[in-house]
């Protein structure tokens, strides 16, 4: 018995928590409309005009105009997605976070403790929204596939089981977009081939699917005939951590570049620092204004010292920033983590005083927020 739990609109909940006056409202969160974004959530409110994630902020605002466009709060995302975390951790035996808003509980054999699951599923739901006024979805199936399927199946705020050995049935009228995977290019590829419902998946054989789409064919059958992993991924290992921002217009200018690029390496390190890691490959991302896309990368030895970092990366930066054309987007990605491994030493160095520099001022942000000091 997989359980999938999905918050519901859970950027736009957060906001709502944040400021309540936002209820009820069609509220974007995805930044500037005039800007190049996408919209990363967007309420319900907001979705009757036809909004969705993932769309180009410029078009949402086309279409619902009068809508509450917000940046949105990415620290508060995270805390609240490890508050909803630990509540789950107090009743299933596994838990897997599949993202910041998605959750899987497996509670095979747990029936005789919590009695009825669907039961217990709406008492999960009730404790996530009396304890943190977030609304959720449950999706109770055998496997992944189907229980993060029924978790869409009936939101908001709805709960949806499907007893073993029905999964089949379940998945026959759905249409094909409603399997995880599908997406634009690959339903559209399906529809003309008169593939609609996950019924005519089923009714293909796995070896036409394989000889058509490949690898991924033979998997679509699998997902259409209702059939999916059973073993959740219990310990995850970050491998990255990465912050970019896309320009409203294209900067020619390199003194602002580099002063960007040193406000996303501060943002990364103080994460870095946050988990604990320290980090020794360093890559810069840039992007000009006809989408030719530059990454360089370089590796130094183990740090989360934003000093440090940004040296590189602004190294990099240079290095790929030689064309006399408008730049669209900037980032910095850091990899290859290994945890604090600090040598304890006898006379106080300036690399020891800069710690415990940088030591006090994540805990100011921690307290009052990360905008609370300005590098």
């Amino acid at each position: 018995m997989i359980f999938h739990l999905d918050l519901d609109a859970f950027f736009v909940s957060v906001e709502r928590i944040l400021d309540p006056t936002l209820e009820g409202k069609p509220v974007v969160v995805g930044g500037d409309p005039s800007g190049r974004g996408v919209v990363a959530a967007c309420s319900y409110e907001a979705r009757s005009y036809g909004l969705r994630s993932g769309m180009p902020i410029k078009t949402a605002f086309r279409l619902c105009p009068n809508g509450i466009y917000l940046h949105g709060h990415g620290d508060e995302y995270s805390r609240y997605s490890g508050l909803v975390l630990n509540i789950l951790e107090k009743y299933a035996p596994i838990v897997e976070q599949a993202s910041v808003d998605e959750f899987y509980m497996d509670f095979s054999g747990c029936q005789k403790i919590y009695g009825s699951l669907f039961l217990f599923a709406q008492r999960i739901q009730k404790e996530v929204m009396e304890r943190l006024f977030l609304p959720c979805s449950i999706g109770i199936g055998s496997n992944k596939l189907v229980a993060k399927i029924c978790s869409d199946f009936n939101k908001p705020i709805g709960i949806t089981f499907i007893f073993p050995g029905m999964e089949k049935e379940f998945m026959a009228p759905l249409p094909v977009e409603a399997i995880p995977g599908v997406g634009e290019v690959l339903q559209r590829e399906l529809n003309s081939k008169g593939v609609y419902k996950t019924s005519d998946i089923i009714s293909l054989s796995s070896d036409y699917l394989f000889a058509t789409f490949g690898k991924y064919g033979k998997d679509l059958w699998e997902k259409a005939n209702g059939r999916g992993s059973e073993f959740l991924t219990i310990t995850h290992k970050r491998k990255s951590i990465s912050k970019e921002t896309t320009f409203e217009k294209d900067v020619l200018s390199k003194t602002f570049l580099e002063e960007t690029l040193y406000g996303l390496t501060t943002k990364v390190c103080y994460k870095l620092r946050q988990k604990g890691f320290l980090t020794s490959t360093i890559t810069v991302k840039l992007r000009y204004s006809d989408f030719i896309t530059y990454n360089r990368s370089k590796t130094i030895g183990f740090t989360n010292d934003e000093k440090e970092v940004y040296e590189t990366a602004v190294k990099l930066l240079r290095d790929a920033n030689t064309r006399r054309v408008g730049v669209r987007l900037v980032g910095v990605h850091v990899s290859n983590f290994t945890g604090f491994c600090f040598q304890e030493i006898l006379f106080r160095s300036e690399k020891d005083k800069r710690e415990r520099m940088l030591s006090a001022v994540d805990t100011l942000r921690r307290k009052y927020g990360y905008s609370i000091i300005k590098n």
